[in-house]
């Protein structure tokens, strides 16, 4: 079972727990990233176009499926403004073992980091930027490229 959403409502763990464990695993890691307070800033936005999002995140979570053969992978990533604190993005990953979901986890996270197309913009007081992609996203990311033994 794969779900994903991009969403500009609050992220409801506690849905995506019931919807991850309904898969009947034996284990489900989950992953729920926050927006950070960083040098000041006071709002996060983001934004994406639906379409090319959407067949990103899916492509990953049917990655990590076919790697991991996971019985769910699920990805819930927020748009819109954002205040630290607030959670950004959840992905769980539900398998036979532990092993697998938290290796698939990881994998989810550090996939959808590089290859969804998401645009954040942070603000400080009133000035307002771009952010970049980081070096280190890329690494996470492409330690995946290889096979898993």
């Amino acid at each position: 079972m794969i779900h994903i959403s991009v969403q500009q409502l609050p992220i409801d763990i506690a849905a995506e727990m019931t919807r991850a464990e309904a898969a009947g695993a034996g284990a489900v890691a989950t992953f729920t990233g926050l927006v950070r307070a960083d040098d000041g800033v006071g709002t996060l936005e983001l934004e994406h176009y639906p379409d090319a999002t959407e067949a990103a995140l899916l492509k990953v979570a049917e990655g990590a499926i076919e790697r991991w053969s996971l019985s769910a992978a699920i990805i819930v990533h927020r748009v819109g403004p954002m205040h630290p604190g607030e959670r950004i993005v959840f992905v769980a990953a539900a398998a036979a073992h532990r092993g697998a979901a938290l290796e698939a986890c990881a994998y989810l996270i550090d996939r959808l980091k590089t290859d969804a197309p998401f645009w954040k913009r942070e603000t400080r007081g009133v000035e307002a930027s771009w952010v970049e992609a980081r070096d280190h996203d890329h690494a996470a990311a492409a330690r995946w490229n290889t096979p898993s033994s």
